[in-house]
C-alpha cells in the first residue's frame, strides 16, 4: 500500500497542477522513491486508437516510477473540454465522490512510497449537483498540496483555498508557487513573502516559467522543489 498519499489542488483551473504534480513525482524518483499518481476525472480528452486520452494524465503516467495502465490513472475520461460535472452529464456518465474514492483506493493498495491524486480545477469544483471534488480527499483523510500561480489576485485565492481545506478538517501539507506566464508578476517578492508567512504550511518550492515544449520538463522543474515535508512526516 502507498505509504503516503496526497491530494493536489489548485487555486483555480489552469494554474499548473499537473506540471507541479509531475515535478513532485520526479523529485521523489530522484530520491529513489516508488511513486503512483492519478487524475481520476479528466475532461478535454482526445480520441485515439486506444480510446480517450488526456494530456495531463499521460504526463502523470510518464512521471511515475510504477507501471500503471492508463485506465487506472484516469478512470473517467471525458471528451468535452468543459467543467467535469457538465462533461459527465453530456457523456451520460455518473461521477460521485464514492465512485472516485473507490478508484483511488484501488490504486492506493499498490506498494509505493508516495501517491498523488490530482483534482480538477479548484477546491470546490462540482462533481455533480450535490457534491464537490473536496469530498474525495475529505473522505479519504488526505493531506493537500496547493498549487498557487504567481499572478495578480493569487494571495486572496491561495488564502481562501487554504481556509476551505482546513474548514473541511484537512491539513495543507504544503504549497507550490508556479509561474504560469513568462513575464513575472508585479511585486512578486512581496507576494511570495506574504504567502510564506501566512499560508501556515511549508512552501515546497517556486517553479520558474519554462516553455512547455521543453523535453523532460517535470524533471527540470523537480530541481526547484524540496519535498521532504511530504515524504518524511
Amino acid at each position: 500500500m502507498a505509504k503516503k498519499t496526497y491530494f493536489v489542488t489548485g487555486t483555480d483551473t489552469g494554474v499548473g497542477k499537473t506540471i507541479a504534480t509531475a515535478a513532485i513525482l520526479e523529485a521523489a524518483r530522484a530520491l529513489g522513491k516508488r511513486t503512483l499518481a492519478m487524475k481520476p476525472v479528466a475532461s478535454g480528452c482526445d480520441r485515439t486508437r486506444d480510446g480517450l486520452r488526456n494530456e495531463d494524465a499521460l504526463i502523470l503516467q510518464a512521471a511515475t516510477t510504477e507501471n500503471v495502465v492508463y485506465d487506472s490513472i484516469n478512470p473517467i475520461a471525458l471528451e468535452p473540454a468543459i467543467a467535469p460535472h457538465v462533461a459527465a452529464v453530456q457523456a451520460g456518465k455518473q461521477v460521485t465522490a464514492q465512485r472516485l474514492i473507490g478508484f483511488c483506493r484501488g490504486l492506493q493498495i499498490r506498494p509505493a512510497d508516495l501517491m498523488l491524486i490530482e483534482g480538477a480545477g479548484g477546491w470546490r469544483v462540482p462533481l455533480n449537483d450535490r457534491e464537490t471534488y473536496a469530498a474525495v480527499p475529505r473522505e479519504m483523510g488526505l493531506g493537500v498540496v496547493v498549487v498557487v500561480p504567481l499572478k495578480l489576485g493569487c494571495i486572496n485565492h491561495a488564502m481562501l483555498t487554504a481556509e476551505a481545506i482546513r474548514s473541511d478538517g484537512l491539513t495543507v501539507a504544503g504549497w507550490i508557487a508556479n509561474h504560469p506566464e513568462k513575464e513575472p508578476m508585479s511585486c512578486e517578492k512581496e507576494t511570495l513573502n506574504y504567502l510564506v508567512t501566512s499560508m501556515r504550511a511549508p512552501c515546497l518550492g517556486v517553479l520558474p516559467w519554462v516553455d512547455a515544449s521543453v523535453v523532460r520538463l517535470p524533471s527540470i522543474l523537480s530541481r526547484y522543489l524540496n519535498i521532504s515535508p511530504l515524504i518524511e512526516n
